[in-house]
């Protein structure tokens, strides 16, 4: 009788929701669209909220998984910028898309601020 075998096979769309659902994830990948190419303190106040320890973590992921670059420059101090590879310019119609949909639900003001949790980027809505 075969043995069965250890190996799981993923839905590529379960690989891709995983690396696109971590914190912060989507909000990096579209600033990046917007923006273009920017180094890590720049894109720290861009993204408010999110801590230094969650935004290293998430653009190691990010360039780990092609969808990012990171650009090191051996100046005093050091230069390290981040931008899109061919791979994350992929995904840049998917990105403006969703930023439609967000200025059609939300973008007429009625909802109230929101507050980004610092370590976990859980948006969390405060309704009046």
């Amino acid at each position: 009788m075969p043995r069965p075998s250890k190996e799981v096979k993923c839905c590529p769309v379960s690989l891709l929701m995983d690396i696109l659902s971590g914190p912060w994830t989507l909000y990096l990948l579209w600033v990046m669209t917007t923006k273009g190419p920017i180094r890590f303190g720049a894109l720290k106040r861009q993204v408010k909220g999110i801590s230094t320890k969650v935004l290293t973590e998430r653009l190691r992921r990010l360039e780990r998984e092609g969808l990012i670059y990171r650009h090191y420059e051996a100046t005093v101090p050091p230069q390290v910028s981040y931008g899109l590879t061919d791979r994350g310019l992929e995904l840049v119609q998917v990105l403006d898309q969703l930023g439609d949909l967000a200025l059609r639900w939300y973008g007429n003001g009625a909802i109230a601020p929101c507050n980004p949790d610092s370590e976990t980027g859980e948006i969390v809505v405060n309704y009046p």
